[in-house]
């Protein structure tokens, strides 16, 4: 049985995506679920080490146009980020440069309780740079071997003799 490029590009793209899915889902993060009355708020702290990119994700499953605020603190509670949401799910990233206790913030600046479920962590991006550079190489390949196979391709056409 022959192997050819294209199939190896095709292997080498899906190990490189199913490595990345299998760092992400084993990324530190945490998940909570709890309902926000008006004018009130609630923190979650976790653990971040070295300099990576964190993420947040908040989903309000009985959303009817409420909003929120978001901050993200570093471990000497300074502002690396805030955000207003009035959507049903919003995901953000963030930058951290400094190992600790990262906190999400997230206050009810509407008039109604709200339905909140948070998962806030890192994405252990810097763990996922060789995954990703196994993905480019199977694309690559992929992409150069349908060429390839497109440039040789010729398409009959029949002589045109119109008396």
């Amino acid at each position: 049985m022959k192997i050819s490029l294209f199939k190896i590009g095709i292997i080498l793209a899906i190990i490189g995506i199913f490595w990345i899915g299998v760092i992400f889902v084993e990324s530190e993060k945490i998940q909570h679920s709890r309902i926000l009355e008006q004018s009130s708020f609630f923190e979650l702290k976790s653990e971040f080490l070295g300099e990576d990119i964190g993420f947040y994700k908040v989903y309000m499953p009985e959303f009817t146009g409420e909003e929120i605020f978001v901050q993200i603190l570093d471990p000497k509670n300074n502002v690396i980020q805030e955000e207003r949401i009035q959507t049903k799910m919003s995901v953000g990233y963030f930058d951290f440069s400094h190992s600790g206790a990262h906190t999400i913030k997230i206050t009810n600046i509407s008039t109604n309780q709200i339905n909140l479920q948070v998962e806030f962590g890192d994405t252990s991006s810097q763990e996922m740079i060789t995954a990703g550079m196994l993905i480019l190489v199977g694309a690559v390949i992929i992409i150069a071997m349908a060429y390839f196979k497109i440039k040789n391709y010729k398409i009959e056409q029949p002589d045109e003799n119109i008396s």
